[in-house]
């Protein structure tokens, strides 16, 4: 069990995550330890109150089940105060600049997590505020979120390097990103399985490339729905339109269809003990607003996953989703707690 002297001589101390790609090798494996630790403290009662008496912002400008509920339980579990403000209740660029909302809110919080679009605007909170600050998902990228799943997949398969995890839907979105960059410095090997028009940006993957070269990881970008699966211990999608782009349904659907995560494409994989992930929501069902207003308008049932899938042996999601709570806890524990 990882003591509290350990935690306080991390290193990691004052430090913000922006990006994976600010963090080592050693410093995102010891975040993925260090939130296995914390989620066997949880299960078995133990205090964890790192944060004692701190006050966090949780700033939204984008609302989420999973990042708000973990930031919150997170704090709450850490012994910090969480005070949620959503769109409605700061000013960006409205009637205040993000610097001039970072220097306030970095003068009355101990940390800031941001929700929202621009990465622009997370740096800016972190350049500007002097508090650690979490990006909890920008357009760009979500760091949080892959830490999770990277937790996941070392739960169930005990390592990560050499794992082969594909992700198979829009390669060009905020997930796809952050699981080239996390990969990369890991030594996870992993595909990106798109049309090429979704393909992840060469900047990201020029990036990721340099990357594999230390932690001798293999990098796939490819259109070939066969070789993209075959062999792999992980598949991973997402949905088709990210917020902000609700207005791309029918092209998504016309692109990303072939795409679909179906029993046909995990029986491609021979892997029988093939993992699933998807980061939620997901529309696997007609159970939502928006998956019952896409079957009415396109006849579509399912969309980035089939509902068999979803529900099978195979799914890990909801083990994903609760482990957003510790990651979270883990980066707030390590870069914020005081001596």
């Amino acid at each position: 069990m990882m003591t509290t002297k350990s935690i306080l001589n991390n290193g990691l101390v004052g430090r913000s995550l922006l990006t994976l790609k600010d963090y080592t090798e050693d410093e995102i494996n010891y975040l993925i330890n260090l939130a296995a630790e914390l989620k066997e403290m949880k299960k078995k009662g133990i205090p964890h109150r790192y944060l004692d008496g701190q006050n966090i912002a949780l700033l939204f400008e984008k609302p989420s089940t999973r990042t708000r509920c973990a930031f919150t339980v997170a704090c709450v579990d850490l012994g910090a105060h969480p005070e949620y403000l959503g769109k409605h209740d700061v000013q960006f660029g409205k009637k205040e600049s993000t610097r001039d909302t970072a220097i306030v809110l970095g003068r009355m919080f101990d940390g800031i997590e941001f929700r929202g679009f621009s990465q622009a605007t997370v740096e800016s909170l972190a350049k500007y505020s002097g508090v650690p600050v979490w990006n909890g998902l920008t357009n760009e990228f979500h760091p949080t979120q892959i830490l999770a799943d990277f937790l996941t997949i070392k739960e169930q398969k005990g390592h990560l390097k050499g794992v082969k995890l594909v992700y198979v839907g829009d390669g060009r979105n905020n997930v796809a990103n952050s699981l080239l960059i996390g990969a990369a410095k890991l030594g996870v090997n992993i595909r990106i399985c798109s049309p090429k028009e979704l393909f992840p940006s060469n900047e990201v993957v020029a990036y990721a490339e340099k990357l594999s070269e230390d932690s001798k990881g293999e990098i796939l970008i490819t259109d070939n729905i066969d070789e993209a699966v075959n062999g792999v211990d992980v598949i991973y999608t997402d949905v088709w339109v990210s917020m902000g782009e609700e207005d791309k349904y029918k092209e998504r659907i016309d692109q990303l269809l072939p795409y679909q995560v179906n029993s046909e494409m995990l029986q491609k994989t021979g892997n029988e003990n093939v993992m699933f992930l998807h980061c939620l929501p997901s529309f696997h069902d007609l159970e939502t607003e928006v998956g019952l207003n896409v079957y009415r308008e396109y006849g579509l049932k399912e969309m980035e996953v089939t509902d068999e899938v979803f529900q099978s042996v195979n799914s890990f999601v909801f083990d994903q989703a609760e482990n957003r709570l510790h990651t979270i806890k883990a980066v707030m524990a390590a870069t914020n707690h005081r001596l």
